[in-house]
């Protein structure tokens, strides 16, 4: 493995290198609207640069970002990284004031946000308290929402004239020198939205960024990005979606297609159509897709007699592997799965019809990625190994038989979290190790597998770790069951369930109490007797998540049973 130098490692240097090596190749695409090259993702960011020199943003000072993945939200955050500002990101499914207390606390200068998510800002009275706080650009057509004064309104007028002052004779590749950032300097503020309470901004640096992207570059630019292309469904203001549907893909060169809409429908057409390389997918997506189209056929009587005979039964595997495929657009390397724990059971169907997929596990704190491992070499049930320039140990006596907590050190842990050295205490020792909070066990060979969450395991009776995580997975792998909690109240456990509308209309299901009875006692079948289940409440709605679809757990702890 190639060693690099700390000015080597630098997310603004290898931007830099694909703008200038890409220039009339497609870069970015909003699905069914405009398209940007290479070369014109270099005049908006010189355009930027120049409007944030005009405002006298400084190097280091901090611009936020809030809005649905579009094109133009990645090219204010190209520019400003480039510039040498601090990116924040904000979740869009923040609430208004979510929004407002990251602004302030991250003392953000300038905003880019959707229109909508503006509206409720002002809609809910909320003020943004920074005292050198600049404005509001939209993100749909770069317009002004809200400004301090005048300034922003006349630079951003006079921004085509400033581009053609600078250059006369048109920007050129020649022309792109980005500020030289490297190693340790801050590049983004990534606010968190856990499963397990407040937000934190996490502090990534330009080494952090380019960890990944290396990464991402070397394990898989020979198998994607020769006329590579990705579809970007996953929030871009959450590290999985930026690191792995954006960066990694735009410093190979390759187009990326954002759909500003999501549906299922909408999905599956635009990976039919656009047929992407790589697909990137948080374990939600793929279990309601294997549950709705391959589960029905693995349960009909007559094909289960079929699967059951040597050659026939190979046949109808790779005959669902085959329409699997094509949903995905039938040209993918792999699917890559992470941001949320995967159903052993819907692992177990993709591992028996072939099905090219891998488990990552990564956290925002590592920019993100810790452990991967292609399709080919993956390890039923694991996250892969630890990457490149990543150490990766468990805080046990013995690490591939006893759960303990999973520490990792290296390239891609984080600074710190902004303004709060207490929690950057917790969570980061003297040794550098990053303490992730989950917990797991690794194999002889390397491979890490998860167990839980360390603030989500429970005491049994006796002082046994129940691990909520592996008794959820049993519930939701019950055809009537969409998703689930486990929670304990008085040493006996729990489960709050929201059923599968339509799978108990299909069933004709008339007393759905009784037949979620009849799932307590099918699972308590299934675990000892510290694990079981003493009952469970329907809930009427579902539950509350993350934007990488986890459940916010936390508030459903104290839910009466």
């Amino acid at each position: 493995m190639k060693e690099y130098t700390e000015k080597e490692k630098s997310f603004n240097l290898l931007f830099e290198s694909t703008i200038k090596n890409h220039w009339v190749r497609p870069a970015l695409t909003d699905y069914q609207g405009q398209t940007l090259s290479y070369a014109d993702v270099a005049q908006q960011v010189e355009q930027f640069h120049l409007l944030f020199q005009q405002l006298g943003i400084q190097r280091g000072e901090k611009i936020a970002l809030c809005g649905k993945n579009c094109s133009n939200w990645a090219v204010a955050f190209f520019a400003t990284v480039t510039y040498g500002a601090i990116a924040v990101p904000i979740l869009h499914e923040f609430k208004p004031e979510q929004v407002q207390n990251i602004i302030n606390h991250s003392e953000s200068r300038l905003l880019f946000a959707s229109d909508n998510i503006w509206k409720e800002v002002e809609n809910e009275g909320l003020q943004i308290e920074v005292d050198n706080f600049i404005g509001v650009i939209n993100l749909h057509d770069y317009s002004v929402l809200m400004t301090n004064g005048e300034r922003l309104n006349t630079i951003m007028a006079q921004l085509p004239q400033l581009f053609n002052d600078a250059y006369p004779n048109g920007l050129k590749p020649e022309d792109i020198h980005y500020q030289e950032s490297f190693g340790d300097e801050l590049a983004i503020i990534n606010y968190t939205s856990g499963s397990t309470g407040k937000s934190k901004g996490v502090m990534l640096s330009q080494k952090n960024l380019w960890n990944n992207i290396r990464f991402g570059i070397d394990e898989l630019e020979d198998h994607i990005a020769h006329d590579g292309t990705v579809v970007s469904i996953l929030p871009m203001a959450h590290m999985y979606g930026l690191a792995f549907e954006i960066l990694s893909e735009i410093c190979m060169g390759m187009h990326i297609y954002f759909l500003t809409k999501l549906s299922p429908t909408l999905i599956f057409k635009a990976f039919s159509e656009i047929r992407p390389t790589l697909v990137i997918s948080v374990p939600l997506i793929i279990e309601k897709i294997i549950r709705r189209a391959v589960v029905p056929k693995l349960q009909d009587v007559r094909i289960r007699t079929l699967l059951h005979l040597p050659i026939v039964g190979t046949q109808i595997k790779r005959r669902i592997c085959r329409k699997l495929t094509k949903a995905f657009g039938d040209r993918f390397y792999e699917v890559i799965i992470g941001g949320a724990a995967f159903s052993e059971d819907v692992e177990n169907i993709l591992k028996d019809i072939g099905f090219r997929y891998t488990v990552g596990y990564g956290t925002t704190e590592c920019a993100p990625l810790i452990t991967y491992a292609h399709w080919y070499d993956f390890p039923q049930g694991s996250c892969g190994r630890a990457i490149h320039r990543m150490q990766l140990r468990i805080n046990s006596n013995d690490p591939a038989n006893e759960v303990g907590e999973i520490l990792v050190k290296g390239d891609g842990v984080m600074l710190g979290y902004f303004k709060n050295e207490e929690a950057t205490r917790e969570a980061l020792d003297a040794d550098g190790w990053y303490h992730t909070g989950d917990l797991g066990v690794i194999a002889a060979d390397g491979s890490l597998y998860i167990r839980g969450r360390s603030k989500n395991m429970l005491l049994g009776p006796n002082g046994q770790n129940i691990y909520p995580e592996e008794i959820e997975d049993k519930l939701n792998a019950q055809i009537l069951v969409a998703e689930s909690v486990v929670i304990q109240n008085n040493d006996r456990l729990y489960a709050l369930i929201f059923p599968d509308a339509d799978e108990v209309e299909k069933m004709h299901v008339t007393d759905l109490k009784a037949a979620m009875e009849s799932v307590r006692k099918d699972v308590n079948q299934e675990l000892p007797a510290y694990e079981h289940i003493a009952g469970i409440k329907i809930m009427d709605k579902e539950f509350e998540k993350t934007p990488k679809k986890s459940i916010k757990r936390f508030l459903y702890l104290n839910e009466k049973v």
